[in-house]
């Protein structure tokens, strides 16, 4: 029986949920599919990816040329070796993930003739990342390249009434949800045998570990993180440590607010870079820290509540989507400080609340992100185009 043949392109190979999601989709798919898998490199300041891609067996293509700042130079030499991929590999659909990707690989799609293209979104920059005029600029640009799309892929119900109603980017006849998917058995298993072990090591006895994981970037507020920790220090009496992991171009910034809150407080909050295996990382914390001003499916919740661990989120992009408020963590309104505050010192000093949201998570997220989940889902949306096109 003849393979199908994917070409699947990604804006970057960066730790965060499109990686996480090309690697999946590429890995466990199915045997009726061949698929290639394609992504430029990540930005300075950025840790790359490809330690995921090698865990799973994964050699992909690597397009230097494809950054995620727009260059009528390096775009156009990515958009040139993205042809010339599709003439070589002849795929039945090209399947792009993200903006940059999501504009060269469908323009070089459409130019070759691929019978069916489909985009997801992951996050999107209608919102919270450019001023108006290029806001608008980059809607038109993806209004143009949905109509030619066969199908749009939303990672949410949320994002696709988003990109339907709000930004009317197409019909919603032509968005599918389909719910990213993940590796959580690691996270709950590592929660049971690595904790212990974890806290040792980051010096930790009875204190309460609180995380926030993510790029150092202007658009996961770790300031508005850092102004939280700043009135939280001051409300309560329970010892508590705070763990910022992550790189970007934000980090000597907070860093310098970092090393002030650290002088008055001393050792209160200390600075990571990327773990490579953050499943065993997280099954030291107690909570983890969401602040963004806008999130597609944000990851590192659905990785917290694999492993057990409450959270707490500002109420952006996909987040109700996969957080139960009030059952597997708390959810504030983007920009309420006082709010934030009261709901993380109600968790650093409730013990009994915290157990209770720790036992509701992994129950919540072990079938709907796992990647099984994904697949199954995935290969319904490619099996129903593909009978269309018949």
């Amino acid at each position: 029986m003849k393979k199908i043949k994917v070409l699947r392109i990604i804006n970057r190979f960066n730790i965060g949920g499109p990686t996480y999601n090309a690697t999946f989709l590429t890995r466990f798919i199915g045997d009726k599919y061949e698929t290639l898998l394609v992504g430029g490199m990540p930005e300075e300041g950025e840790s790359d990816s490809l330690h995921i891609l090698d865990n799973y067996g994964l050699k992909p293509i690597l397009i230097e040329e494809m950054r995620r700042k727009p260059s009528l130079i390096s775009d156009r030499a990515a958009y040139k070796k993205i042809k010339e991929i599709i003439i070589e590999f002849k795929p039945d659909i090209v399947h792009t993930h993200a903006s940059k990707a999501g504009a060269l690989g469908r323009k070089a799609a459409f130019s070759c003739g691929v019978p069916i293209v489909i985009h997801t979104f992951h996050g999107h920059v209608f919102h919270s990342y450019f001023g108006k005029l290029k806001t608008l600029l980059y809607k038109n640009i993806e209004r143009n390249l949905a109509k030619k799309s066969t199908a749009i892929v939303a990672i949410s119900e949320i994002q696709k009434q988003e990109l339907a109603i709000e930004h009317k980017i197409c019909d919603s006849k032509k968005i599918r949800v389909v719910n990213l998917g993940f590796d959580l058995d690691q996270f709950h298993q590592k929660a049971i045998d690595c904790r212990k072990e974890v806290r040792m090591g980051l010096g930790l006895t009875d204190e309460i570990a609180i995380g926030i994981i993510g790029r150092l970037v202007p658009i996961k507020d770790h300031n508005f993180f850092l102004s939280v920790i700043e009135q939280v220090v001051q409300k309560t009496k329970r010892k508590f440590k705070v763990f910022i992991v992550g790189d970007g171009s934000e980090r000597e910034t907070i860093n310098i607010r970092v090393n002030k809150l650290n002088e008055t407080y001393p050792e209160l909050i200390k600075m990571c870079s990327w773990e490579k295996d953050i499943a065993r990382f997280n099954a030291g914390l107690d909570i983890i820290c969401l602040t963004s001003k806008n999130e597609g499916t944000p990851v590192s919740l659905i990785e917290a509540q694999a492993a057990n661990i409450p959270v707490i989120s500002t109420d952006v992009g996909g987040v109700q989507d996969i957080l139960k408020d009030g059952e597997t963590g708390v959810i504030v309104p983007r920009g309420d400080l006082n709010l934030y505050v009261n709901a993380l010192v109600e968790l650093i000093n409730n013990e009994e609340k915290r157990k209770m949201m720790s036992q509701n998570g992994w129950n919540y997220v072990q079938e709907k992100f796992h990647y099984n989940t994904l697949v199954q889902n995935m290969d319904r949306l490619y099996s129903d185009l593909l009978k269309e096109r018949e």
